[in-house]
C-alpha cells in the first residue's frame, strides 16, 4: 500500500514538474472568486470564515454531474453512503449519518437556489451550475439550527442577458448514459425579461451484480434535473426571480452484501427514489438608503426507501427460514419566508462606517411516514415456531420555526472592520404515530458571530471570529414503532458550538497564487451522538439508529486552500484539512471518552492540476484522499485510509470538446459506511459490514457550447 502511494504521488508530481519546466511565465493574475451564499456578495478573500468555493470551470470539467463526486474535492466535508445517494453530510466532523427514522433536523444546512434541502443532499446533480460555496463552522447567524457544522450552498446558472447555452452526451462504462441540454437569454430587446432552462437526464446500471437474480442493475441509477428560471427587471427599482425545479431520482438500492463485494444476494432488491418539486421567488426592492428583499420557497418531496433486511435468498440462507424486507414511504413538504431589509454598503470615504442587514425568517415542515415491515424466521434445528414478522405504521412530524436575525459591520478605518451577527429562534415540533404515542417540544434558541478583519496590506487580509451555533433538540423518529421495543430515548435536547477562528486569506498577483487558511477550535456542549441498536437478533428489521446526549466535545484543526496559476497553460489547486476530535464525558457511555468521533477523519486532501499544452488539447488530474475514521460512536470499527485518482483528457475545437474520462484510476477499494451488528443465521453474530465506494469506471463526453 506505501509502495502504490508513493508511486501516485510520484506520478503526479512528475507530471507537474515537466509542465513546470516546459512552459512559459505567466503575467495575468487569477480572477478573483466571488463569494454569493452571504448576505451581501463579495471577493472571497474579504470573507471572515473558512470556505471552499467550487467555480463554474471546476464544476464543468467533472464528468458525473453530482454533489456527492464533487465533495471528495473539499477537505473536512464527509458523507455517509447508506442509500442510493447521500442524504447527510458531515462538516468537521459534525452532522448526521442517517436518515432511516427521518431525522429533520440536520447539523448541515443544504441549499440550493436559496430553497432548503437540508437533509435531501441527494438530489444534488450538478449540471448547469455556476458555484458551488461549502461554510465550514458554524452559521448560527445565517441559518441557525440547520448549520451548526457548516453550509453547503448550491447556485444554478442564471438567465443571461444574451442568448446561449450547452449541451453535453455522457457515455461511460457499467451502463453510463448521461444527455443534459441548457439555454436562455432576453425574451424582448431591453433584455428586462430573461429566462433559463436546463434539463438533465442520468442512467447507469450501477456498480454491482446480483447474482441470485442475474442482474447489473439492481443498484441502478435513472435521475431526471428540470430547471426553469425566469429573471424579470420589473422596473429600475424592483427585480422578480421566479424558480421552478423538479428532481426525480429513481435509484434501486441493492448495495450492502454479507461478503464486502460487490456482488449481492438479494432476492428483493430495495429502493432509494426520491421526487421533489420545488417553487422559489424572489423580490428585490431597491428604495432610498436600503433595499428590501423577500425569499418565498415551497417544496414537496415524495420518498420511497426501501430494503432487503436479510441481504439473501433462500438458496444462500438455506437450511434456514430468514427473509425480511422494510419499506418506508414519506412525503415531505416545506414552506419557508424570509425577509431580509439591507442598508447601503459602508464607504469609509464617504463618511459612511457601517452596514447592517435584519430580518425574519419562517420554516414550516411537515412530514409523514408509512412504514410497513414483513419477515420470517425459522431455525429447523432449534424445535422453535417460526419467528414472524407483520405490520404497518404511520407517524407524523411536524415544525414550525420563526427566527429574527441581524448583522452589523462597522468599519474601524479603512483596513478595519468589526463584524456582528445575532439569530433569535423559536423552534417547535410535533409528533404522533399510529402507536398513539404524542410528544410536543419547544426550544428557544440564540447564536451568532462577532469576528475582526483586518488587511495587513493591499493583497492580504487576517480575521478573528469568535461564533456560536446551536441545533435543536428532537425525535427519534419511528423508535416506538418498532417491535418489542420501548419509547425510551424517544427524545433528546439541543446541541451548541461555540468555534474559535483565526484565519488569513491572501493574494500574490506577482506569482498569481492565492492561499486561505484557517486555524479552528470548536467545543461541543451537550452533543449529539448517533448511535445504533437491534433490539431482536433474529429479526434485522429492528437495527435502528438513535440519538442521545453526550456532555461535551471538542473538534479542531486546520484548513488550507490553495490555488496557483503557474503558467498560461497550468493551474494547480490544493485543499488539505486536519482534524481533530474527541468525546470528553460521556457518563452513560464511559468507553467513548476521549475517543475520535465518528465520520471525522484525521486528514483529508485533494490536490489537482489543469494543463493545457496547446490550444486544443487539455488534460485534468487530481488526487483525493481521507485517512481511517470510526464508522460510528456505538462500536470500535474503523475505515481503512484511502487515495483516488481521477483523469481527464480532453480535445476542443471551437464551440466543441471532446473528453476521455477516469475515475479512481488504480481501482482502489474504500468504504463510504459501515455498520456492526449480525445478520447471519443461527447465531447472528455481530460483524462488521462495509458499504464500498466506486470501483474504476471511465467513459467519453461531448459537450457543445452556443
Amino acid at each position: 500500500m506505501a509502495y502504490l502511494l508513493n508511486f501516485k504521488l510520484t506520478f503526479f508530481f512528475l507530471i507537474l514538474s515537466v509542465s513546470w519546466l516546459s512552459l512559459d511565465a505567466r503575467t495575468d493574475e487569477i480572477e478573483e472568486i466571488v463569494v454569493k451564499g452571504t448576505w451581501r456578495q463579495a471577493e472571497l478573500k474579504d470573507t471572515d470564515g473558512s470556505v471552499v468555493i467550487l467555480d463554474q470551470e471546476l464544476l464543468e470539467s467533472q464528468p458525473i454531474k453530482h454533489f456527492e463526486q464533487l465533495s471528495f474535492l473539499i477537505p473536512n466535508l464527509n458523507f455517509a453512503g447508506s442509500d442510493s445517494r447521500p442524504r447527510y453530510f458531515q462538516i468537521r466532523g459534525i452532522g448526521e449519518r442517517s436518515g432511516y427514522e427521518g431525522t429533520p433536523n440536520s447539523s448541515v444546512g443544504f441549499i440550493i437556489d436559496d430553497i432548503d434541502f437540508s437533509g435531501q443532499g441527494g438530489i444534488a446533480t450538478a449540471f448547469d451550475l455556476e458555484q458551488i460555496e461549502v461554510y465550514r463552522g458554524p452559521q448560527g447567524a445565517r441559518m441557525g439550527a440547520n448549520a451548526l457544522a457548516g453550509l453547503i450552498y448550491i447556485k444554478s446558472k442564471d438567465p443571461t442577458d444574451v442568448f446561449e447555452g450547452n449541451s453535453e452526451v455522457n457515455l461511460g462504462s457499467y451502463g453510463i448514459a448521461s444527455l443534459g441540454l441548457a439555454f436562455g437569454g432576453p425574451v424582448n430587446s431591453n433584455q428586462n425579461f430573461k429566462y433559463r432552462v436546463a434539463l438533465r437526464k442520468d442512467q447507469m446500471d450501477g456498480f454491482r451484480k446480483n447474482l441470485y437474480l442475474q442482474r447489473s442493475d439492481t443498484s441502478r441509477k435513472d435521475e431526471f434535473t428540470g430547471r426553469f428560471k425566469i429573471n424579470w427587471e420589473v422596473n429600475d427599482k424592483t427585480d422578480l426571480n421566479f424558480l421552478i425545479m423538479n428532481i426525480d431520482l429513481n435509484d434501486p438500492a441493492d448495495i450492502w452484501t454479507i461478503d464486502g463485494s460487490l456482488n449481492t444476494l438479494s432476492d428483493k432488491p430495495g429502493m432509494d427514489s426520491q421526487d421533489t418539486n420545488a417553487y422559489g421567488l424572489k423580490i428585490f426592492h431597491r428604495a432610498k438608503g436600503f433595499e428590501l428583499q423577500s425569499l418565498s420557497s415551497y417544496s414537496h418531496s415524495d420518498v420511497i426507501f426501501s430494503y432487503d433486511a436479510d441481504w439473501g435468498n433462500p438458496v444462500t440462507n438455506a437450511p434456514y427460514v430468514y427473509d425480511f424486507f422494510s419499506e418506508t414511504i414519506r412525503s415531505r413538504k416545506s414552506i419557508n419566508q424570509e425577509i431580509r431589509v439591507l442598508s447601503k454598503r459602508a464607504d469609509f470615504d464617504q463618511g459612511v462606517r457601517h452596514e447592517w442587514v435584519t430580518g425574519i425568517y419562517y420554516l414550516d415542515i411537515k412530514e409523514r411516514n408509512d412504514r410497513k415491515d414483513e419477515g420470517i424466521y425459522e431455525d429447523p434445528f432449534s424445535g422453535y415456531p417460526p419467528y414472524e414478522v407483520d405490520f404497518s405504521s404511520s407517524s407524523y412530524y411536524d415544525s414550525r420555526n420563526l427566527a429574527a436575525f441581524g448583522h452589523f459591520e462597522y468599519l474601524i478605518s479603512t483596513s478595519a472592520k468589526v463584524i456582528l451577527g445575532l439569530r433569535w429562534e423559536d423552534w417547535e415540533s410535533n409528533y404522533s404515530d399510529s402507536y398513539g404515542e404524542s410528544l410536543s417540544l419547544s426550544n428557544q434558541m440564540s447564536g451568532g458571530k462577532i469576528s475582526l478583519l483586518k488587511a495587513w496590506h493591499e493583497n492580504t487580509n487576517f480575521y478573528l471570529s469568535i461564533s456560536r451555533g446551536y441545533k435543536s433538540g428532537g425525535f427519534n423518529l419511528g423508535l416506538g414503532l418498532q417491535p418489542n421495543s420501548s419509547y425510551e430515548n424517544l427524545m433528546y435536547d439541543p446541541e451548541y458550538l461555540m468555534n474559535y477562528e483565526v484565519g488569513i486569506n491572501t493574494r500574490y498577483p506577482s506569482s498569481n497564487l492565492s492561499l486561505d487558511a484557517v486555524l479552528f477550535y470548536s467545543d461541543r456542549e451537550n452533543q449529539q451522538v448517533l448511535i445504533s441498536t437491534q433490539t431482536d437478533p433474529n429479526d434485522p428489521n429492528t437495527f435502528s439508529f438513535l440519538t442521545q446526549n453526550a456532555a461535551e466535545g471538542v473538534n479542531y484543526g486546520i484548513e488550507v486552500n490553495l490555488n496557483a496559476a503557474l503558467t498560461d497553460y497550468l493551474n494547480i489547486f490544493s485543499f488539505v484539512g486536519f482534524l481533530r476530535t474527541k468525546i470528553n464525558r460521556y457518563e452513560s457511555r464511559p468507553e467513548l471518552e476521549g475517543r475520535d468521533q465518528a465520520h471525522a477523519p484525521k486528514r483529508t486532501y485533494a490536490i489537482g492540476l489543469n494543463w493545457q499544452p496547446r490550444n486544443d488539447i487539455y488534460l485534468s488530474f487530481d488526487m483525493t484522499g481521507k485517512s481511517s475514521f470510526y464508522y460510528s460512536d456505538s462500536h470500535a470499527n474503523k475505515s481503512k485510509s484511502y487515495l483516488l485518482s481521477n483523469l481527464v483528457l480532453g480535445y476542443k475545437k471551437e464551440q466543441w470538446n471532446y473528453e476521455f474520462w477516469l475515475r479512481n484510476l488504480f481501482d482502489n477499494y474504500y468504504s463510504v459506511r459501515g455498520f456492526y451488528f449480525g445478520n447471519e443465521p443461527p447465531n447472528f453474530s455481530p460483524a462488521l459490514y462495509e458499504r464500498q465506494g466506486d470501483p474504476r469506471h471511465m467513459g467519453i463526453l461531448v459537450r457543445y457550447d452556443f
